[in-house]
């Protein structure tokens, strides 16, 4: 994999990659779809009944017709109105079961993508991003599907319906009918133009305030400690003036299409009666002709409202699914290798990795990680170990250079295999939803009872046996609460269960005490025997208890050896842990 893009958002669908997708979402509920249609159609052309008979009543009387016929005209009048209300309504019943199975479709799609997406695609992109997709934008495509998409539809029949109904009544007032719409058509062309692009912006400014909010929320420590408070808050008010300018351009464009669009009605009402009143007086149409047209043309503004009412909604769902479909559109992970690693050996050579097309920050890193060793990488802030460790676990791969196991490039292997291999664990560890059990088997599934709750207490997770319903306690929103140093404890234990071959500790016990700490990961060390254990170290008492130790410097491998070797040479590695022993050189730990 070559450096990473400069752009590190997620891309956004074409608009024909969108129009592709709601086809094919289409296609997949095609009869429900067709059902749909025909019962508005139906709906439609029952409600064209009402004005054509009040147009005959009208004419009727004036023949002098009994009142026997006006009441079959108004019975029948009654007839196609409950018609049209009884066809509207199940219609908008098989659109709204067709929407909900077109959004839940949606859901598990976007769902599958984000799972697969790299590891390192997701962290460049924030998970702001990824989170403001996954929820605010799938519910708008949701809510359109479920609500704007039929209720649009039902009004663009109905609407071409009266349409067509008043150039059959006579053409010359539908003409003039039509003429008086086409401000409505300039109004709409004017913000349709606009608001497409003027929606991304604002689902970007969102996305954006979202990942700046959730950075400076989980490192509110970090922020207090080096005093960046007044940068973060500058930073959030960026956010914040982004969101309000793209918020306050959409509000423009609506501002300007509404009152535009509520003059247009009365035009094509007002014009349809003064021509009809001429054609009247010089007797090329009835009197019940023109009423029925005027009556026909101010019916028109109902579905016109829905229209125009949910062509806000539709543009910024359309901009909404096309940040969702987007996502398919993101870089996929390598071609998983066809080959299986033929031993657990992980090789580095000339190894060389900068973040986002920056500079380097790891330099030619050569290094063997030998089966069944437990190898601690230390050094100082900045050294490179943690973007050793992340190439090490094959969530990124050197521009220059290869990580290998077995032979294979770390990299080349599937998600599956991958995990197999090797798994890294940082300090960061989410719990999710649903009971203690839950988020221990997503490690491993057929875990038993006893298997589970050894896990816990292989990594010293006591406090599991006291939970009000033990394993079977809900965890999260609504549930009970798990500390920093549980979290850790719990994803401790999804480690154990995983049993890799190699495990990579990554800051892993941070949020624990040292007594702690050291315990867990001396029962992860026995419980992993014959394991490869690679502890990115902190405490230097983990490098006092591995097999070796590799020292990094300004992202160089200075030191490799074991840990009385390298205090007895008096190099980098000494004079860290003179630093960490207060002055003293202590070689026992």
């Amino acid at each position: 994999m070559k450096g990473a893009s400069a752009d590190r958002r997620l891309p956004v669908a074409e608009t024909h990659h969108v129009r592709r997708a709601a086809l094919r979402l289409i296609r997949m509920d095609g009869r429900a779809f067709a059902a749909v249609i025909a019962l508005n159609a139906l709906a439609a052309a029952a409600g064209l009944a009402g004005p054509w008979l009040l147009g005959r009543v009208i004419d009727r009387i004036r023949d002098g017709a009994g009142v026997a016929t006006v009441d079959r005209l108004a019975v029948a009048i009654l007839c196609f109105a409950l018609a049209q209300l009884l066809l509207a309504r199940f219609a908008r019943y098989l659109g709204h079961r067709f929407g909900e199975r077109t959004s839940a479709r949606i859901r598990e799609q976007f769902v599958e993508r984000a799972l697969a997406l790299p590891a390192s695609v997701v962290e460049r992109a924030g998970t702001g991003d990824l989170t403001s997709r996954g929820t605010a934008d799938v519910a708008t495509v949701g809510t359109t599907l479920r609500d704007a998409g039929p209720e649009v539809f039902i009004a663009v029949t109905q609407a071409l319906f009266v349409i067509g109904a008043v150039f059959a009544l006579d053409p010359l007032l539908g003409a003039c009918g039509l003429l008086g719409l086409t401000g409505i058509w300039f109004a709409a062309r004017w913000y349709l133009r606009r608001a497409h692009t003027d929606y991304l912006a604002e689902g970007a400014a969102n996305s954006a305030l979202a990942e700046v909010l959730a950075a400076t929320a989980s490192g509110a420590r970090t922020v207090e400690a080096l005093r960046l408070e007044e940068r973060r808050i500058a930073a959030c008010r960026a956010a914040v003036e982004e969101c309000r300018r793209t918020r306050t351009r959409t509000l423009f464009l609506r501002s300007v299409l509404f009152p535009a669009v509520d003059v247009s009605y009365v035009l094509p009402v007002a014009g349809v009666l003064l021509l009809g009143g001429v054609l009247h007086a010089h007797g090329t149409v009835t009197l019940g002709a023109v009423v029925a047209s005027a009556l026909y043309l101010r019916q028109l503004s109902e579905p016109l409202d829905t229209v125009l009412f949910w062509l806000d909604q539709l543009q910024s769902s359309t901009a909404a699914f096309a940040r969702v479909e987007g996502l398919g559109r993101a870089p996929a992970a390598q071609p998983a290798a066809s080959d299986a690693p033929a031993d657990d050996r992980i090789e580095v050579a000339g190894a060389r990795y900068a973040y986002d097309g920056g500079r380097d920050v790891l330099h030619g890193v050569d290094l063997t990680v030998r089966p069944g060793e437990r190898l601690a990488v230390v050094g100082p802030s900045g050294a490179g170990k943690s973007t050793l460790g992340r190439l090490l676990a094959g969530i990124d791969a050197p521009h220059t250079g290869t990580v290998t196991v077995g032979g294979i490039p770390l990299s080349a292997l599937d998600p599956e295999q991958l995990r197999r291999q090797v798994v890294l664990v940082t300090q960061e560890h989410h719990v999710f939803l649903g009971t203690v059990r839950d988020n221990l088997l997503i490690a491993a599934p057929s875990a038993t009872r006893t298997e589970l709750t050894a896990a816990l207490a292989a990594v010293g997770a006591d406090w599991a046996a006291e939970l009000p319903d033990g394993l079977d306690t809900e965890l999260g929103a609504g549930g009970h609460h798990l500390d920093g140093a549980q979290a850790q404890q719990l994803a401790l234990a999804r480690v154990v269960l995983a049993d890799p071959h190699t495990l990579i500790l990554d800051e892993a016990t941070a949020l624990l005490d040292a007594t702690t700490a050291r315990h867990a990961e001396r029962a992860l060390a026995a419980l992993l025997q014959g394991r490869t254990v690679i502890a990115i170290a902190h405490r230097l008492h983990t490098a006092h208890d591995a097999d070796r130790v590799a020292v990094l410097a300004d992202g160089r491998l200075a030191e490799l050896g074991t840990h009385e070797e390298l205090v007895a040479d008096g190099g980098a590695y000494a004079a860290l842990w003179t630093s960490w022993h207060g002055g003293r050189r202590d070689t026992s730990g």
